[in-house]
């Protein structure tokens, strides 16, 4: 009977899992298209030696990105690519589950294994078929290593940031917070000075940074948190289809203007939370008081300033809150649960409302409304936990924290 929980957990993970790829078949409006139609034209040309994004042209992504689009073409024995994507996907979590959970000895490592398997089934199809799905298992294991493990944590981290920037925000905080810092740093270091060396001999240089480049381009996306109110009609505020990006976003008076304000707003705000962490540190606040809020609080900003709303940045959330949940699960699950709220409506957005988002109705703009002031609301949230003095939990995880 003791290995009842653990086996429960697991069983939980899988159904979740499964369930997300079926409705990825089932729901409306396409949630795993951009396998199919963005990922496998791009590793199809790299395999066929027909170019190379991110080494023969700019990319929207950093450059790792493209190595597990092509490793899901490894898998088209399946049925399909995107099929492909959701087992390549389901893999990589199942590794990094199987080192969460470990024996079931730990109720917090259980507690984080049942978040995760919440949060994949809350959020729905767009929590396996994005790119942001390969960035989750790592993000988790980097957290939850880096006591015993700095190099391999910053190694992690640093793989990836170089598949998506998000990370980063663990990165900073993970420096701020941790005793082990310079050792999570030469790891993540030696990964990056990897990752740029191969793009320069691969002729590269001059598309190394492309992602950050082409980012700032973008126009204002109806799903960001700064486009809310001209999706109610503020500045005469309208949707259209950018052909270029393949997005939808908004025009009105006064859009270009939060656009391109909110680029050094989020830097503004990043600067502000590190330097809460840095004086919470300083005040002698043990690691596991500021480590995670602090980087849930940088993650949550990342989403509350971007100029892009996809609902796939709702999987950032996991890492903080699931690592939140293994060392300090009483003072953690208040914010999980608002986190699992988050992800609910999102998946009420897209894939299954985003027609009537599209086309200006009150239900699906309320959803969204509810779902973006929500996130602010757990980014707020975040920062008060930061700011305000706690003692270190009582009870850690083993996986947890070694200092």
């Amino acid at each position: 009977m003791r290995q009842a929980p653990l086996v429960a957990v697991w069983i939980g993970f899988l159904a979740a899992h499964a369930i997300s790829t079926w409705l990825g078949w089932v729901w409306p409006n396409g949630p795993m298209g951009d396998t199919y139609l963005v990922y496998e034209p791009w590793s199809d040309r790299a395999i066929d030696g027909q170019g190379i994004v991110g080494i023969s042209e700019s990319w929207v992504y950093p450059p790792l990105a493209l190595v597990p689009m092509v490793v899901a073409q490894a898998l088209v024995w399946f049925s399909s690519y995107s099929l492909s994507w959701a087992v390549l996907v389901g893999l990589v979590d199942i590794v990094a589950f199987g080192i969460l959970v470990g024996r079931g000895s730990s109720r917090g490592r259980l507690a984080g294994g049942w978040l995760w398997a919440g949060f994949v089934l809350v959020l729905g199809p767009v929590a396996l078929f994005r790119l942001d799905a390969v960035t989750v298992p790592l993000a988790i294991l980097a957290l939850l290593l880096i006591g015993a493990h700095p190099r391999t944590a910053g190694a992690l981290i640093a793989c990836a940031t170089w598949i998506k920037v998000w990370p980063a925000a663990l990165a900073v905080s993970v420096v701020i917070a941790s005793r082990q810092r310079w050792r999570v740093v030469r790891g993540g270091v030696a990964v990056s000075i990897l990752v740029v060396t191969g793009v320069v001999l691969a002729g590269g240089s001059e598309h190394l940074l492309g992602f950050v480049t082409t980012q700032g381009e973008r126009g204002l996306q109806i799903e960001a948190v700064a486009a809310t109110p001209f999706l109610f009609g503020a500045g005469g505020g309208a949707i259209y289809y950018d052909t270029e990006i393949l997005t939808y976003q908004v025009q009105g008076a006064g859009v270009d203007a939060v656009a391109s304000v909110l680029t050094p707003v989020m830097a503004l705000a990043v600067a502000a939370i590190c330097a809460l962490g840095v004086w919470r540190v300083r005040r002698g606040s043990p690691f596991l008081a500021v480590l995670p809020p602090l980087a849930l609080a940088l993650v949550v900003c990342l989403i509350v300033t971007n100029k892009v709303g996809s609902p796939q940045f709702q999987t950032w959330l996991i890492a903080p809150l699931v690592a939140w949940v293994v060392w300090d699960r009483a003072r953690a699950w208040p914010l999980a649960a608002l986190g699992l709220v988050t992800a609910g409506l999102t998946h009420i957005v897209y894939p299954l409302a985003y027609h009537l988002v599209l086309v200006g109705d009150t239900v699906g703009l309320g959803v969204l409304a509810a779902r973006n002031a929500l996130v602010v609301v757990l980014g707020i949230w975040a920062v008060v936990r930061l700011a305000r003095p706690t003692s270190s939990p009582r009870r850690l995880s083993p996986i947890a924290h070694q200092e």
